[in-house]
Formats: C-alpha cells, sequence, structure tokens
C-alpha cells in the first residue's frame, strides 16, 4: 500500500477586500476577484476582473507590486496548473488587459463607464440578443469600485448611473439588477 505523494488541495474562503496569499495559483470556485496594482501617487490600477472558474496568480506578471484583491466573499482551491492552463491563463489576461485599456481610454466619462458595464455585462451576465443584464451587487462592485475600474470618481459614476437610468440607457430590473439595452450601446470589437 502506498501513500499518495499528492499533497491535499488548499481550499480557503475570503471575504471582501481580502488578499490571497501569494506565490500560489488559485482556481475561483465562487466570487469574483480583481488583480490590481498602483502607480506612483497610490491610484489603483485594475489589472483584471475574474470569477468563477477563472483562475488567478501573481506568477506570471512583471508588475509589483501585484495584488489579488477579492471583491465579493470568495471560495478558491489551490490550483496546480499545466502547460496548456498557462498558456490559457496568458492570453486570458492579455486579452483582459487589452479590454480594460481599450475601455479606460475613451475619452468621454459617459461613453467609458457604459463601455465599462457593458464589458461587465458580458463577461459575467447574462447576455441576451436584447442586451446585457447585471449585478453589481453580487459581484460587490460600489460605485467607488465602478470608478476605480475605469479612471472616475464615485460622484462622476453615481451622477452618470442616475442620468443613464432617466435616459433608458440603464433600466432597474429588480433592486439589484440591471439591464443595458442593446441599443444603448455601439457596437464592442471582440
Amino acid at each position: 500500500m502506498t501513500a499518495s505523494l499528492i499533497p491535499p488541495q488548499l481550499r480557503l474562503t475570503l471575504l471582501p477586500n481580502d488578499v490571497l496569499p501569494e506565490g500560489l495559483s488559485w482556481k475561483i470556485l465562487d466570487g469574483y476577484i480583481r488583480t490590481a496594482t498602483w502607480d506612483e501617487e497610490g491610484e489603483t490600477i485594475t489589472l483584471g476582473v475574474w470569477g468563477p472558474g477563472d483562475w488567478v496568480t501573481a506568477t506570471y506578471s512583471a508588475l509589483r507590486p501585484l495584488e489579488i484583491q477579492c471583491l465579493t466573499t470568495v471560495v478558491v482551491e489551490q490550483f496546480h496548473p499545466s502547460a496548456g492552463d498557462v498558456d490559457a491563463f496568458l492570453r486570458r489576461q492579455i486579452q483582459n488587459l487589452e479590454e480594460i485599456f481599450q475601455i479606460n481610454r475613451i475619452r468621454s466619462a459617459d461613453s467609458r463607464l457604459l463601455g465599462l458595464l457593458r464589458w461587465i455585462g458580458r463577461r459575467f451576465g447574462q447576455v441576451s440578443s436584447r442586451g446585457y443584464r447585471l449585478s453589481l451587487k453580487d459581484m460587490n462592485l460600489t460605485h467607488k469600485a465602478l470608478a476605480d475600474l475605469c479612471g472616475l470618481t464615485r460622484v462622476t459614476v453615481t451622477k452618470m448611473l442616475n442620468r443613464y437610468k432617466v435616459d433608458g440607457l440603464l433600466q432597474q430590473v429588480s433592486k439589484e439588477d440591471l439591464f443595458i439595452p442593446s441599443s444603448a450601446l455601439p457596437p464592442v470589437r471582440s
């Protein structure tokens, strides 16, 4: 009889704003995470947003500091990626960075926030031919968190969200869910 040489997988449940331990790879079983760094003034720069089924690590990043922070209550399990997993992760990380960079280069604050909401809806919400349904509450994306993601102030985000609702660009479908009609936004390149 031989004992298994494979160590048991480490599983953690973390709270919003907790930071995942460094030096390991983590498979997200539940919840949402963001990877971030800071500029010289201490402003947060979001590098990616990740959800259930994704895996995250700081191992392949040249940026320091790099933090893997929980947006919501998160359940993660230590993950030992194969070479194929690493290749897919790096491609997804590049895509995430490009999409966030493209959103943050939109000059008009109105269009930038709408672009961010559309990206969140497409990536983590329910997509239909009519538009995107998303829950900012489920992802713990406060007005401040949205502002951090797209380089605006919290006050600006709050004003724009209220105006979008009045203008019909954003619809409140329940206390927690928003709907962005397809007609409200120009096409996004994938």
